[in-house]
């Protein structure tokens, strides 16, 4: 209980640490918060100071706020936004990552399992981490932030399906019937809420957004849990849920007054990145076994071969979904955003681990070229957005 205590108190004093030294030097660089919070994890957990350890407790919301991060990147896709183009060149650029994160899987170790499970991490996207650091910088709703968020989608649901298919202990025919039948029920549950108008059910959220009963937030709870525990009951990733748990919401909620959707955006973001997202974070840099990533020359010379490989692997091909007329600088932001990875890594180097599948040092070398992809590629994409932003500006005829 006493560890317990200790932990729970060090990590909130971490979260709260982590937005101070973010502001303190964004004056000069762009950092995202994920970075410090995965960073301060591995300082002072197990690998380094030792005074934060994970317990069960913690592992517990580390996993809340694992879902609520796919919630939430399901709530926020803007699906007539990318649908089209965007979402068709964006998917055809996961596959053919997926392809080559494979083949390199097979090179790197030469077993089925573990070629998938290296193949799944090199063609995701941390859409979830990338739409906060978009929205900051105010280019959520731009070319590039429509093109980003459709290879997010891509990126997130590709992987999870991939998971659920190899990775739930069924064999491929019946795990494809499982997948195929939680994928067809869902759809049907978001195809009905798209197409009722739920008059009763927004009047009971209007009635109680400003009261302590905040009928919104208890029937987020119910979704996002119904749909996981549905996913898990079936043998699929939890992740497959919680994805599709945003997206049921967004639908659900979408014709409600637009004041009232505002205000419930605000009370998910204060949930999500205020209490469970930094947990998860905080927790992934707790776990991190630092100790297995410089046991040998070998694996930690992998922490940068697997981040060129994402760069490759996932960023070239998400060039495809680059906006007609995008500059080099547009691609350039385009690519990094897209080799940007984590929480998938995460969790399919988590399963991996657990099966045998992979050793503990392939698994730290992905996690830790993961977190090296969210510390740089987002900060040199809006880099070179915000030269390409500082050009049109020169370009413009000055006042009259």
């Amino acid at each position: 209980m006493q560890g317990l205590s200790t932990s729970l108190v060090l990590i909130a004093v971490l979260a709260v640490v982590a937005p101070i030294a973010t502001r303190l030097l964004d004056r000069w660089v762009k950092v995202p918060i994920v970075v410090f919070e995965i960073v301060l994890g591995i300082l002072f957990g197990p690998s380094l100071l030792g005074w934060v350890q994970s317990t069960a407790f913690t592992d517990t919301l580390a996993d809340f706020g694992l879902a609520m991060l796919f919630f939430v990147a399901g709530n926020e896709i803007d699906f007539t936004a990318i649908r089209g183009r965007p979402i068709y060149r964006a998917s055809a650029g996961w596959v053919i990552s997926l392809a080559a994160g494979v083949g390199a899987g097979f090179v790197l170790v030469p077993s089925p399992e573990a070629a998938v499970i290296i193949g799944v991490a090199l063609c995701s996207t941390a859409l979830g981490a990338l739409l906060p650091i978009l929205r900051d910088a105010g280019a959520s709703k731009s070319p590039i932030g429509v093109a980003v968020t459709a290879l997010g989608a891509a990126g997130e649901f590709g992987p999870l399906i991939a998971i659920s298919l190899f990775f739930s202990g069924k064999q491929l025919g019946v795990a494809s019937g499982v997948l195929l039948g939680f994928v067809l029920l869902t759809g049907v549950a978001i195809y009905l809420a798209s197409q009722a108008r739920h008059t009763l059910f927004h009047a009971q959220v209007t009635a109680t957004l400003h009261t302590s009963s905040q009928f919104a937030m208890r029937s987020i709870l119910l979704i996002l849990s119904g749909l996981v525990v549905l996913s898990m009951v079936l043998g699929l990733d939890m992740l497959l849920g919680a994805f599709a748990a945003g997206v049921l919401w967004k639908v659900t909620i979408a014709r409600a007054p637009e004041v009232d959707r505002r205000v419930i955006e605000t009370k998910i973001d204060a949930v999500a990145f205020g209490f469970l997202v930094p947990i998860f974070f905080i927790d992934t840099g707790i776990d991190f076994d630092l100790g297995a990533l410089t046991s040998s020359p070998v694996t930690l010379a992998m922490v940068p071969l697997f981040l060129a490989l994402l760069l490759i692997i996932r960023g070239l091909p998400s060039l495809l979904a680059a906006p007609p007329g995008s500059t080099r600088a547009d691609k350039r932001a385009l690519m990094l955003f897209g080799a940007t990875a984590l929480p998938i890594i995460v969790a399919v180097t988590t399963i991996g681990r657990e099966h045998g599948f992979i050793s503990s040092g392939i698994s730290s070398a992905l996690v830790g070229a993961g977190m090296l992809s969210v510390l740089l590629f987002p900060l040199l994409a809006l880099r070179a957005l915000g030269r390409t932003e500082t050009a049109d500006r020169t370009l413009l005829p000055p006042k009259a």
